[in-house]
Order: C-alpha cells, then sequence, then structure tokens
C-alpha cells in the first residue's frame, strides 16, 4: 500500500469543518499544529505597529494513494480555498516509506477496494 502526506494551512476556524470533510472522504486521522502564522499575496495589516493576523493550523493527514485527491478536493471545499481568499491551502507530497499504520492498512484496503 502507498501513501500520501496531505498538508493543509488552514485558517483556525475551518479546522473542524477540514477535519470532517476529510474523514467522511476517506482520512483515517489527522495531526494539527496549532497556531501557525504566515501571509500570502498581501502582507499582513496591522494597527499601531501590532500585526493584525488570523491565526493558522497545520494539518498532516497521512492517507492512501488512491483516496488522496479526492480527500484534496473535500478539503478544498470545507477550507472554501478556492472561494474566499486567504483562507488556505492544502498539498500533497508523495511518502516513500511508512511504519506504525499496520493497524489502518486493514480498514484502508476495504476503502481502496470500494474506491477502484
Amino acid at each position: 500500500m502507498h501513501f500520501k502526506l496531505i498538508i493543509a494551512l488552514v485558517d483556525d476556524t475551518k479546522t473542524t469543518d477540514v477535519i470532517d470533510a476529510a474523514r467522511e472522504a476517506g482520512a483515517t486521522g489527522t495531526t494539527v499544529m496549532s497556531n501557525a502564522s504566515g501571509e500570502g499575496i498581501e502582507k499582513s495589516k496591522t494597527f499601531f505597529g501590532l500585526t493584525l493576523e488570523t491565526q493558522r493550523d497545520v494539518l498532516f493527514m497521512l492517507v492512501e494513494e488512491h483516496l488522496s485527491r479526492h480527500i484534496l478536493e473535500k478539503i478544498r471545499e470545507a477550507g472554501e480555498f478556492e472561494t474566499k481568499k486567504g483562507t488556505g491551502i492544502a498539498f500533497q507530497v508523495d511518502v516513500e516509506d511508512v511504519v506504525g499504520v499496520t493497524h489502518q492498512i486493514e480498514e484502508l484496503t476495504e476503502k481502496v477496494e470500494e474506491a477502484l
């Protein structure tokens, strides 16, 4: 079985929606790193020298490769990445090897067979 790592940088108000959408699409779990910050095309606004920026969460999801694109699309919809500016991004990278997921492979095998 081969895996992809989906990494999503999400406005913290959308984290729960994105995680729920990913799980419904076939993701079996998520690791969340809270309180990340950054900026996109437009610089963050300042007020009396203080930067006003929304908090982001970084979500990591190790998913089976045949389910990855569908999960990525559901994340895009739930996070409103294409409809609202500055709401976040998500991308996937190939995973060469992984350990510690043997307990998930049985469950994933059934989902992948259904998807194919």
